[in-house]
């Protein structure tokens, strides 16, 4: 028997959609603002209509104590119902639609009053302060009932008071201006809170397609899983807004650019400086896994526009894959460099074969003398001139390789480098990838020819590549600094258009420079020029860590 499944419960709050909770909070503030605004209005209306009551009761007084036949007849009549001042004061107070108008002597007696049985008689509330001379204005009660009063005194001409004018304004009166004045100060706030309403829900629409119609709980998931996901995964994130300004970096990111936090909010020229890598970032360079360098990083960068006219670019690191490729053309290299002298030398051992056969003695013995001595010569011919040995057996081994794809590779007389390197390591890269350059240059053509010249002026290592190939157009020759650029197909292990960008970067860093030029009768021309790479007196060399890929290439 399956159990009871439990019931549900009605559950009461918010609702859960943005859209709702958006709507339903501004609505509610709208509410809160109008009651609000109501509430303060009618505060202080209450007193004003008080307040204008009661000026309108003294002004009634003022204009009835003004005129001069009432102390005359104050004077000369007894109080009366038919009297001359009750005559006068009702007329006032008919023309003016007050509640009543007393007016009584020095004593505090009556002399006119609405209900005609009340004159003679000692006013209800004291007059000792209007009899004083005093004006007054205040809300009392009487024997009408409560109402907004105004005394004034009553002088003669000589200005001694000779008693007081005492105007009543109905306080039912004030109290029903009050009420009417409710009803439409409601309406203008309705008016008020219906326009807010229809804002909010207008508001909250737009907020309802931005949001896409998520809850505040799947908005803040999302939020958590992006952060997880941002500084989780092992690609560099970099997002910028309309601007052109970052907004956000990953971990990944700010390891590969070598930049912090500091560098959100500022441009990417700003936070990495000039170059192509902040040329990637800002789109000023268009395409798919493009090629950067980084300090010691190769870097392979995406941009994608997003909606809100901003960017995210992503960074791959293939410094490692630059490394194995570079390696494996090395690999390749050796093995065509073996490869040509086995097929040299079985070449050459069918030739002394045939010789010995044929009893020609003299001849093999002269040919063996030949071709030992011609290598001894390559080799010594290096050596002499290039004393430190990783660069010696660099250019040996070009040198054999060079004669295999026909090509001939000559040191030239005026090379002299001592055994003072500071780094012979970066320097064997800077000469293994401009003579792989240089190979790949005149390979095929009649006469081909490279020519490297090393020298020493001082501490100071200048290193110049010739070749007899087609030569570099003037519009290019900055260019191929440039990471990324080659007219080179690339192999399927790595990217080509790094070679000559580390080249420059490595003799950059040395204080030096890489430039290219035309060579004497033709063909292109590099030229490295290396600051301090040489141990000074008493110094003793310490190859320093290679800080480039091994053997870059990059298309002359």
């Amino acid at each position: 028997m399956s159990p009871t499944p439990p019931a549900r419960r009605l559950r009461l709050g918010l609702p859960r959609r943005v859209f709702s909770q958006v709507l339903l909070m501004q609505v509610a503030i709208a509410a809160g603002v109008a009651v609000l605004a109501t509430g303060l209005f009618l505060a202080p209306l209450g007193d004003q209509l008080d307040d204008q009551a009661m000026r309108r009761a003294l002004a009634i007084a003022q204009t009835t104590a003004q005129q001069p036949e009432l102390v005359r007849d104050l004077r000369d009549t007894p109080p009366s119902p038919d009297g001359p001042v009750q005559r006068e004061a009702e007329r006032i107070r008919k023309a003016t639609q007050a509640e009543y108008i007393v007016v009584m002597d020095w004593r505090g007696v009556r002399w006119s009053h609405p209900d005609r049985k009340q004159i003679g008689g000692i006013v209800s509330t004291d007059p000792g302060r209007a009899l004083a001379g005093k004006e007054i204005m205040e809300i009392d009660s009487g024997t009408l009932g409560r109402s907004a009063r105004g005394k004034v005194p009553l002088r003669d001409s000589d200005g001694k008071v000779v008693g007081a004018v005492s105007v009543g304004i109905a306080y039912d009166n004030v109290r029903a201006r009050l009420i009417h004045a409710i009803p439409g100060l409601f309406a203008y706030a309705g008016g008020a809170l219906a326009v807010g309403a229809l804002a909010a829900w207008v508001i909250s629409r737009r907020v309802h397609r931005q949001t896409r119609d998520l809850a505040f709980s799947d908005i803040a998931a999302l939020l958590s899983e992006r952060e997880a996901m941002l500084h989780g995964i092992r690609e560099g994130v970099v997002a910028l807004d309309r601007t052109g300004r970052i907004r956000l970096l990953n971990d990944e990111a700010q390891r590969l650019l070598s930049i912090g936090d500091t560098a959100v909010g500022r441009s990417p020229d700003e936070a990495l400086g000039t170059g192509r890598t902040a040329d990637v970032l800002a789109g000023r360079v268009t395409g798919t896994d493009l090629l950067t360098v980084r300090g010691q990083r190769v870097l392979v960068a995406n941009r994608m526009p997003t909606d809100d006219g901003g960017a995210v670019a992503t960074l791959r690191d293939r410094t490692e894959l630059e490394q194995l490729g570079r390696e494996l053309d090395s690999t390749r290299g050796l093995i065509d460099a073996l490869r040509a002298q086995d097929h040299e030398h079985a070449n050459r051992m069918h030739t002394l074969l045939g010789l010995l056969e044929l009893e020609m003695y003299d001849d093999a013995v002269e040919f063996v003398g030949e071709v030992v001595g011609d290598h001894r010569a390559t080799a010594e011919q290096v050596t002499e001139r290039i004393e430190d040995p990783l660069l010696a057996a660099l250019l040996v081994g070009k040198a054999t390789v060079a004669a295999e794809r026909g090509v001939a590779l000559w040191v030239s007389d005026r090379t002299r480098l001592p055994d003072r390197l500071i780094d012979s390591r970066g320097l064997v890269t800077v000469v293994g990838n401009l003579v792989d350059n240089a190979l790949d240059a005149v390979a095929g053509k009649p006469h081909a020819r490279v020519e490297v010249e090393l020298r020493a002026e001082g501490r100071t290592a200048i290193l110049r590549v010739r070749d007899t190939g087609p030569g570099i157009p003037s519009e290019h020759r900055e260019l191929i600094f440039t990471e990324g650029w080659s007219t080179k197909t690339p192999p399927a292990h790595r990217e080509r258009g790094i070679g000559l960008s580390l080249v420059r970067r490595f003799a950059e860093r040395q204080g030096g420079s890489a430039t290219v030029g035309e060579a004497h009768g033709g063909g292109a021309e590099f030229t490295v020029v290396l600051p301090e790479a040489l141990a000074g007196p008493g110094q003793e060399p310490a190859p320093a860590a290679l800080s480039a890929p091994q053997t870059a290439k990059k298309e002359s």
